[in-house]
């Protein structure tokens, strides 16, 4: 890693801030991934200028709890001309409001989806790159730490060749008739939901940890709940549900490696386990994320639990450690890990494992071919792109 600018982000005349070191930044979506960005920022020393809600109403509401200036409209960006436009709306408006905050000259940090298909992502991230812009996406789990631990030891060759990758994205938010989100409609959501929204991390772990890239897919999904109440309008009668609530995948990799995930919005006690367990010829290593303080490694000849230790193990794991060792961090943490590198690499310094809008396209090839997969119940290959 190497510095180039001590203060990327100097006070400017006018704006009402002295000896700044971070961005200004506006935030396009108020709802709870909102105010989880909202807190990294200000933890990373951003300046919150404006936030947009679905209304202008909930704007003015969002704005005068969070302390900044309610926008009406995505061009309301050109007057304020934020640093960092952090796109936190749903998935169906991700392409209009990068495409405002490019305009604006902000740079950009885009939720997954990055698009709701792989056409418009392929767009958007070209024209970031037109931009000249650092435009990324929070595939936040590869901040933990023991991630980073896992993923160079892999590429020490430490568990040998890879000979099958395995695991599960489990949720029950939805597992009742009566709960409901504007994540459920295909209009507002995409055409996938819980492999898109959480299996798509589970994926992208997968391939950073790895160095695997899945090469094509057999897919099924399955919607257990038909109906839903409509969101915010519950005095109306339950719309059907045109989005999958679990999703089974099984894929191979560019080399050859066979693998498999299972993606559940509706599994009964799991809040957010995202686990997978990868198996090489020497070793094998397990990660859970609803318990990201250990790893399992294991092989022939014994196993053992490996903690997050700030005073050991690789650069990168002691680098996003920020609590000593036994004291737990998580997702928050990797949250903010997440938002201090693109800070970072926005104010001209080098930073390992940022997720781009690169890697957001890639997701969105991978949802395309699961979607297809599941339509036509065939192996699907997955654009290289």
């Amino acid at each position: 890693m190497t510095t180039t600018s001590t203060h990327p982000f100097p006070a400017e005349q006018g704006r009402g801030t002295t000896g700044r070191t971070g961005p200004r930044i506006a935030i396009l979506g108020t709802g709870m991934i909102g105010a989880v960005h909202r807190r990294a920022a200000l933890l990373a020393g951003a300046e919150l200028v404006g936030a947009m809600a679905s209304t202008p109403d909930r704007s003015a509401e969002a704005a005068a709890q969070w302390g900044t200036e309610p926008l009406s409209r995505p061009e309301d960006l050109q007057r304020l001309r934020p640093d960092v436009v952090h796109v936190c709306s749903p998935n169906g408006l991700h392409a209009e409001h990068v495409e405002a905050a490019l305009e604006a000259g902000a740079h950009v940090i885009c939720e997954k989806p990055l698009s709701v298909d792989s056409a418009q992502a392929i767009r958007l991230a070209r024209l970031a790159s037109e931009h000249g812009k650092v435009a990324t996406v929070p595939f936040v789990y590869r901040f933990h730490p023991l991630v980073r631990e896992i993923r160079a030891r892999a590429a020490q060759g430490e568990f040998g060749p890879w000979q099958i990758l395995h695991g599960s994205y489990l949720q029950d938010w939805l597992l009742s008739p009566a709960s409901t989100s504007w994540r459920v409609g295909a209009s507002t959501g995409g055409p996938s939901r819980a492999f898109a929204d959480i299996g798509s991390h589970w994926c992208d772990l997968m391939e950073f940890v790895t160095g695997e890239r899945i090469s094509s897919v057999l897919a099924e999904m399955t919607t257990t709940v038909p109906e839903r109440p409509s969101p915010g309008r519950s005095d109306e009668p339950p719309v059907p549900v045109d989005t999958e609530d679990a999703a089974a995948v099984v894929f191979r990799t560019d080399s050859g490696v066979l693998g498999q995930v299972t993606v559940s919005q509706v599994s009964a006690g799991r809040k957010n386990r995202l686990w997978f367990e990868f198996d090489g010829a020497h070793k094998s290593a397990v990660f859970d994320q609803e318990n990201p303080e250990t790893v399992w490694l294991g092989s022939e000849e014994r196993a053992e639990v490996v903690p997050r230790d700030p005073a050991r193990g690789s650069a990168e794991q002691r680098r996003l450690s920020v609590l000593p060792a036994g004291h737990p961090q998580g997702y928050a943490q990797c949250f903010e890990n997440f938002i201090a590198d693109t800070y970072a690499v926005v104010g001209g310094e080098e930073r390992q494992g940022l997720p781009t809008f690169a890697d957001g396209v890639r997701s969105a090839c991978i949802v395309d071919a699961v979607i297809e997969s599941a339509r036509t119940r065939t192996w699907t290959e997955v654009s290289p792109v």
